[in-house]
């Protein structure tokens, strides 16, 4: 390109839904970008990261931190006690089908805006006017607490060691993830086989009977009630596949390849996490010993109660070499949401957050930043287990809010506004995304029940997550409505763009520096 001279992006031939739809303007450059620079930049952002990403490692992020063995372990004592072993089979199916629709209709939204700042960037940009900062304060406050949670399954032994890990170039992180996914495949087949086949117990199994249709009410609820508590234990093992959109921004042909992973990754954890369902429930002998063992691991119970104590300590301890990919996984995605969410400003210290490591093309603070709030949380588990159960339920309902806010804004408000992006839905875009909705809006207020009513309910079995997660969204939003509000205005434009110029008509326009006028945020 000639100096002097610069190329103006029209964002409206790009298949993207964009920020500058609001606006009017149009985003400039002073070299020829490839395909993937070209749409970041119609979105508003110039590209910091190398994209070294593969649609292989970005689903195996995703894949890593859905961790399927190791996160049903984490909550094995919801869905078996509160259902027994038919309310956990047919629970995963039920639910997990139900996620497919989310998934679907999140993966939609990404192939037409693929950043690092995703259900954030887009909430703010299919919100009504004059709402999107508030609905992209919403949206990332949710999405963030969510990532945190997740964070804190990484131990604090574990944390400088991740840190070390995560810190590092695009390319390494993509290439240590395929390995983390080979790790929980290989995990999650050994279970599968090893327990039904290992069983010390007599008969090897349980009968298909007790299996497919015994559901054990471990609730004060109505049946039907409790086995819809159950879903607590997929909708967070099934939570990981948006992992994929924050990492758009590292990922060749994001447009296509990052909705492919989220859809991938899902639709894996509902087949293989169904599948190690199964074996749970066939082999389990002893639900209330497993729930409330005297080892305080409902699957290291399991497992010394199914393979006996030296197979079993084995088979646990391959579960936890599966976690560490899970914690590593998590981190990478966490440290995207803050990298994504700085950008824009909107974090305490984002000045430094938003930074890119020039040697690592990484956020390396975003990275450490992280780890440290889940060295924080860890502290968690001096308090009771209570505040640790609770966890889960914050996760699930935080994570579940960011994915379907922005779904709902595509349906209810934009209208035809929406430019679906390469990757979309068709004519089932709106019964696939009004799916979603409804599961969710029906689900938050279920998770957030205690197993107990009346004169049995107390501070021990209190299920806190209304008062914790409503109590740190009540802050955020104050912290909007007194100060936030005044300088939060959603994605910032942080490269060059034209100002108030009539739509462009095709791509490659050429205009003179000297006669047009352009707006340059860092």
């Amino acid at each position: 390109m000639a100096s002097g001279r610069r190329r103006t992006v029209d964002e409206g031939t790009l298949h993207v839904t964009s920020v500058f739809q609001k606006t009017g303007d149009h985003a400039v450059l002073d070299h020829i970008p490839d395909a993937d620079e070209e749409v970041l930049v119609a979105l508003g952002y110039k590209q910091e990261f190398k994209r070294d990403f593969s649609l292989l490692s970005t689903f195996s992020v995703s894949f890593s931190v859905l961790g399927l063995l190791p996160s049903i372990a984490s909550t094995l004592s919801y869905n078996l006690a509160y259902s027994g072993p038919a309310g956990s089979v047919w629970g995963w199916v039920a639910a997990g089908v139900l996620i497919q629709f989310v998934a679907l209709s999140m993966a939609e939204i990404c192939s037409s805006m693929p950043t690092a700042g995703g259900l954030y960037y887009a909430s703010a940009v299919l919100a009504p006017e004059g709402w999107g900062p508030l609905c992209s304060w919403i949206t990332g406050w949710s999405n963030f607490l969510a990532q945190t949670f997740h964070v804190y399954l990484v131990l604090v032994a574990l944390l400088i060691f991740e840190g070390l890990l995560t810190m590092n170039s695009t390319k390494f992180i993509g290439r240590l993830n395929v390995i983390g996914t080979v790790a929980n495949l290989i995990a999650l087949i050994i279970f599968i086989i090893w327990m039904p086949v290992g069983s010390i117990n007599t008969p090897k199994t349980n009968s298909n009977e007790f299996v497919w249709t015994e559901i054990i009410n471990g609730t004060e609820w109505p049946s039907g009630f409790a086995f819809m508590m159950g879903f607590l234990s997929v909708i967070w093992t099934m939570s990981g596949y948006d992992a994929p959109f924050h990492l758009s921004e590292e990922c060749s042909n994001a447009n296509i390849a990052s909705p492919r992973a989220i859809v991938l990754t899902a639709q894996l954890g509902l087949y293989l996490g169904w599948a190690i369902i199964l074996v749970i429930a066939y082999t389990v002998q002893n639900i209330p010993d497993v729930v409330s063992g005297q080892y305080g691991q409902p699957m290291g119970s399991l497992c010394l109660q199914v393979l006996g104590p030296k197979a079993g300590l084995a088979m646990f301890s391959i579960n936890i070499i599966a976690q560490f990919f899970v914690g590593q996984g998590c981190t990478v995605a966490s440290s995207r949401v803050v990298y994504a969410y700085s950008r824009d400003g909107a974090l305490p210290g984002s000045r430094w957050l938003k930074k890119v490591n020039h040697t690592t093309h990484t956020p390396v603070y975003a990275v450490w930043f992280v780890l440290t709030l889940g060295a924080l949380l860890g502290l968690l588990m001096f308090a009771s287990p209570v505040a640790i159960g609770a966890v889960f339920s914050i996760g699930a309902i935080a994570q579940y809010v960011a994915f379907t806010l922005p779904i709902a804004l595509k349906l209810f408000v934009v209208g035809d506004k929406f430019r679906p992006g390469p990757w979309h839905l068709g004519r089932f875009s709106k019964p696939v995304g009004i799916i979603a909705c409804g599961y969710v809006l029906v689900m938050v207020p279920v998770l957030c029940f205690p197993s107990v009513k009346g004169a049995d309910l107390n501070t021990l079995n209190m299920n806190y997550t209304c008062l914790i997660y409503g109590g740190v969204m009540s802050l955020a939003l104050l912290w909007y409505a007194v100060d936030a509000r005044k300088w939060f205005k959603g994605p910032k434009i942080n490269v060059d763009h034209l100002i108030h110029t009539q739509v462009l008509d095709g791509q490659g326009f050429e205009v003179n520096q000297d006669e047009i006028s352009f707006d340059k945020k860092e």
